[in-house]
């Protein structure tokens, strides 16, 4: 892409650097979100920077997702004890109960959906059948996160698409794929 800055830095796993004396980790903890999810964390202040990793009241978008790690990535995260924490989405975190809570939650809602989907899968079921029965199972817990309904159906598509080993890596979601989803639950979606 024109103007595109490509990275002078790159890291592994882990990366410190020093903001004057404050010691900045960056941290890539496992997959979940994107293949490539890092963290920052402020040791001393015990304050996490979770990118997408953690939601607070707000749905997870999980169309590019690695539902199968991402559990354990937010089992590394939680060890940490962060005191503070600044979701992707939602208010900043002051108290260590708020960031167990909004991780728990993430990780609530992750399992909920995977496991209704896998299941609905390995049954023989459609997108459609996976989608209308993990979203019923899902509004009354989370249909009150901020943009639930925009997010439900690329999530529950990515979740079909991963579940059963088809599709490890996430596919592109290109215009085409986007308006072919929408069609295909369109009857679902009006129902609802």
């Amino acid at each position: 892409m024109p103007g595109l800055t490509w990275p002078n830095i790159v890291f592994q796993q882990e990366l410190t650097v020093y903001m004057g004396k404050r010691e900045v980790r960056i941290i890539h903890l496992g997959r979940g979100h994107t293949k490539g999810d890092t963290i920052v964390w402020l040791p001393e202040e015990k304050v996490m920077f979770s990118g997408d990793l953690v939601e607070y009241g707000a749905t997870p978008y999980t169309g590019d997702a690695y539902h199968e790690y991402w559990p354990a990535t937010l089992d590394r995260l939680q060890a940490m004890q962060p005191q503070k924490l600044v979701p992707g989405r939602g208010e900043a975190l002051t108290t260590p109960e708020q960031c167990q809570e909004a991780i728990q939650g993430t990780r609530d809602f992750l399992n909920d959906m995977y496991e209704s989907v896998k299941a609905g899968k390995a049954a023989g079921k459609s997108l459609s059948e996976c989608y209308a029965e993990t979203y019923a199972l899902l509004k009354p817990k989370y249909g009150h996160w901020v943009i639930f309904d925009h997010c439900v159906p690329f999530d529950i598509t990515r979740c079909y698409d991963e579940a059963g080993g088809e599709y490890p890596d996430p596919r592109i979601w290109t215009a085409e794929r986007d308006t072919a989803m929408w069609h295909s639950l369109q009857e679902v979606v009006e129902n609802q």
